[in-house]
């Protein structure tokens, strides 16, 4: 039997319970996993089912079991089930990890006289058998003429089964009695607490099965296996049918938790407009997009949960491969191309401040399938779609959504709990242009036609970039990577993504997913100071008006966290959402992050740096007033992170890193606490400032304890923190700093260091420490740029321009970095994109652009 020929309602629920969390699977043995037969030794299980429920138990977040009237001693010898498939034997009572009832004396003595009476009835019962078990005796008519095993059962129900302190439970053939509580459901409901099951599937044939049947609530399944009344909402006819059922359920449940086909990671691509960001698939379908905001919930979480999670896809009727995929030059708008159709996506920019569209345009002489499948909050909201003239209303959450798309027919399916809209478009007549508007109810055309829309949207980042002084070395990948940076400045509040996304993995399949979609001050003061380097300065005094609003929130600039949210305020709790399989199977999904509440005393550095940059940026610019170069309110800012580094400098931290185990002091901390001083004290000598006296004594003392401290002889160089033998890829901005010479031994010797023990091939790890998470990660792209700085600083160009090179090629076909790289396998891992990446991508080339 194939899985076809299970009831399609029974299939579409196996479906859906398969994507729930934590699982729970449990079947009875007797007519379900076995067959019933004449000797009740001789009934073998089901070997279908057996693999089937082996597999199940395999799998993470999933849990099997099999309830039995059986005792659990028999239950074991004759299912031969391994050990990871839960037993409970004597209907409830007994399981593998001990009996789970103790007996009392008085309880024994009511088993011994149960047994004797029972017995009495079997001798006079030709047939007729009784089992014996721990807490009970059962009376068993299956073999005996039909007159002679009700006779006997009668004997039992009107005898024995009347004596005080007796539990009866009745089934096919047989009657049991029991000297304590026995109730399939109650096993049922601890092993569901047990495994914090939110589903439970329960597949049985008896009388005394129902118990759980009926205890079953929400999105569980219950199957009932063969004929008579039950309150299973399913049926099935044969133990082979549940041995399909079984393997069905096992194959939807190892794809759901393994993740949908997920493309790799470098060869997704971003669309952005000056508030929203959203990323394609090679083959156009928009596999993310968060609304109202970039930190907010996912419409479309295809990257992190396949096609249940949400996804818009386009494609030709006729299966085949995309030729290409590609930006605009100088744009965010991306082109798709298969042979005879293409799509072209991007972002308006000419939409109300609470709107997110998305503008799909199809061309060509194919039809094309689109396939529109809205899942807003990350697949828990559920959605209603509703053709109307010229479009869909899509209805389900307190936001409003549209898609206007005139003279497109839709077809809308539902699989019980979501909706989807399909339809087939034929472009050869002219261009089909959807529009997706979130936020909105209005479906009437825009006050501008299409092809104006994409000008201004086009214009906005052409015009930008034509401004900027890139660096000669790639110029194109680093015009990529300028937009890339600009695209995840969040223009309404000045704040600026560290990606675009949230939990894809530092390890396919590990734990370490994290959420970038916020604003770390350290990551936004750096690309920021990346934008200034390439003349454009607007982002950057955006972004310290954004901080000095964060200030004003505060009662001290010590007391900055990490990161806030877009707006400037605090982060919601770090929650994980189980509904979610993650990418490839990548568990779990967070939202949040958790690092907000940590310390991180590196962060007032980067600012520091960023207001020096931006000042030596419009003198470049050919501002000439120290007043107008060197603001009062960008001095101010220097004075709060001067006056924040005095008060907390010499306390240990979770470093740049984020690491969560007990604080350290960390030796880059130490380094960003001295850049502030030394930065500040740089800008009052350059444009008449007013240095406080002890700023450079202090100066001076973070720069002792540093070489002191942080140094260490025995592995010959400075370490990730104090005490430590540990290396950290961090620790190269002692010399990248200027806080030492680039000709300083020490620094020569950590540079040679983290070469050999932190560079792997085309990649440089950060550290190789237990830093209290299980698994792994792959190297850092940022740590690859720092390494290649260092080079240069030593006077290794060749080496230099041969890790530049690799770094180069790990950018994916439109040009985008992530946060990592597994030069094992050869694939992009983290956030994607990155701006730490691209920020070192762009550092690099500028570096090596200068001979």
């Amino acid at each position: 039997m194939s899985a076809q020929d299970l009831d399609i309602d029974l299939r579409r629920a196996l479906t859906v319970v398969a994507r729930t969390p934590r699982l729970l699977v449990a079947s009875d043995y007797d007519g379900t996993m076995a067959p019933i037969v004449s000797d009740p030794a001789k009934a073998f299980p089901n070997s279908a089912s057996v693999r089937a429920l082996r597999a199940l138990a395999g799998l993470t977040y999933t849990t099997a079991a099999v309830i039995s009237g059986r005792a659990l001693r028999d239950l074991a010898t004759l299912s031969r089930l391994p050990a990871e498939v839960h037993l409970v034997g004597s209907h409830g009572s007994e399981f593998e990890v001990g009996f789970l009832h103790a007996i009392d004396s008085d309880a024994k003595i009511l088993l011994e006289d149960l047994t004797k009476e029972l017995a009495s009835i079997a001798a006079e019962s030709a047939g007729v058998t009784i089992e014996t078990k721990p807490a009970s005796v059962a009376l068993h008519v299956r073999n005996a003429e039909e007159s002679v095993g009700e006779q006997a059962l009668v004997r039992v129900r009107h005898g024995a089964a009347t004596w005080t302190g007796v539990q009866v439970t009745e089934g096919k053939a047989v009657i049991e009695l029991a000297v304590i509580s026995t109730d399939k459901g109650d096993a049922l409901d601890i092993l569901r607490h047990e495994g914090s099951a939110s589903a439970a599937v329960f597949l049985g044939d008896d009388v005394t099965d129902e118990k759980v049947f009926v205890r079953l609530h929400g999105p569980d399944v219950g199957i009932k296996v063969g004929g008579g009344d039950s309150a299973a909402q399913y049926r099935v006819e044969s133990t082979d049918d549940v041995a399909t059922a079984l393997a069905f359920l096992y194959e939807e449940r190892r794809t759901w938790l393994a993740g949908a086909s997920a493309p790799p990671i470098e060869r997704l691509t971003m669309l952005a407009s000056p508030r929203s960001v959203a990323l394609l698939t090679p083959d156009a379908t928009l596999t993310w997009l968060c609304h109202p905001e970039p930190d907010s919930g996912a419409v479309f979480a295809h990257l992190l949960g396949g096609t249940e999670a949400g996804h818009f896809s386009i494609g030709p009727q006729r299966e085949s491969l995309p030729l290409s995929q590609r930006y605009l030059d100088g744009t965010m708008t991306v082109e798709t191309r298969w042979a005879a159709l293409s799509v072209i996506d991007y972002l308006p920019h000419d939409v109300a401040p609470e709107r997110t569209d998305v503008t799909r345009v199809i061309r060509g002489s194919a039809k094309a399938v689109v396939t529109f499948a809205p899942r807003p909050e990350f697949g828990q909201a559920q959605v209603q779609i509703e053709p109307e003239t010229y479009g869909l209303r899509v209805y389900g959450t307190n936001e409003p959504m549209v898609l206007r798309s005139p003279g497109v027919h839709w077809d809308i399916t539902s699989d019980g709990m979501q909706q989807t809209a399909y339809a087939v478009v034929d472009p050869s007549d002219g261009p089909i242009v959807l529009e997706l508007r979130c936020g909105t109810w209005d479906l009437a055309p825009a006050t501008r036609d299409e092809t104006e829309r994409r000008e201004i949207a086009e214009t906005y980042w052409s015009s930008w970039v034509r401004g900027l002084e890139l660096p000669q070395v790639k110029p194109d990948l680093m015009k990529r990577s300028a937009l890339t940076l600009r695209g995840l400045v969040h223009e309404p509040s000045g704040s600026i993504l560290a990606a675009a996304t949230t939990s894809l993995p530092e390890d396919v399949g590990g734990v370490r997913n994290w959420d970038y979609r916020y604003c770390w001050l350290r990551d936004a003061a750096l690309t920021a100071t990346s934008l200034v380097s390439l003349g454009s300065l607007g982002e950057a005094e955006a972004y310290l008006d954004w901080v000095h609003g964060v200030l004003e929130t505060l009662p001290g600039p010590e007391r900055l966290h990490p990161l806030y949210t877009i707006y400037g305020q605090g982060l919601p709790p770090e929650a994980v959402l189980d509904q979610l399989p993650g990418y490839a199977g990548s568990r779990p999904v967070r939202v949040g992050n958790a690092a907000n509440t940590q310390v991180q005393l590196d962060v007032f550095g980067p600012i520091v740096a960023l207001i020096s940059d931006l000042a030596h940026g419009r003198e470049r610019k050919g501002v000439t007033d120290p007043a107008e170069i060197l603001p009062d309110r960008d001095w101010e800012l220097v004075c709060a992170m001067v006056a924040a580094v005095q008060r907390r400098w010499h306390e240990p931290d979770h470093g740049i890193w984020e690491i969560r185990d007990n604080p350290r002091h960390h030796v880059y901390s130490k380094v960003m606490g001295w850049l502030t001083l030394d930065r500040a004290l740089t800008l009052a000598a350059s444009f008449d400032r007013t240095a406080e006296p002890e700023w450079p004594v202090l100066r001076e003392e973070i720069a002792t304890e540093v070489l002191e401290k942080g140094w260490n002889a025995d592995v010959e160089s400075f370490t990730a923190a104090y005490d430590g033998t540990d290396l950290d890829a961090a620790s190269l901005h002692i010399g990248l700093s200027g806080l030492i010479a680039p000709d300083d031994p020490r620094f020569v010797a950590t540079v040679l260091a983290t070469e050999a023990e932190l560079r792997s091939g085309s990649t440089v790890y950060r550290y190789h420490h237990d830093d209290g998470l299980p698994g792994g990660e792959g190297g850092f792209h940022l740590c690859a740029a720092w390494l290649v700085e260092a080079y240069l600083l030593i006077g290794r160009r060749n080496d230099a321009e041969a890790l530049f090179t690799q770094l180069v090629n790990a950018a994916g076909p439109t040009g985008l970095l992530s946060e990592e790289y597994d030069p094992v396998a050869e694939r992009s891992l983290g956030n994607h994109p990155q701006a730490y990446s691209h920020l070192g991508l762009l550092r690099c080339a500028q570096l090596l652009s200068v001979r």
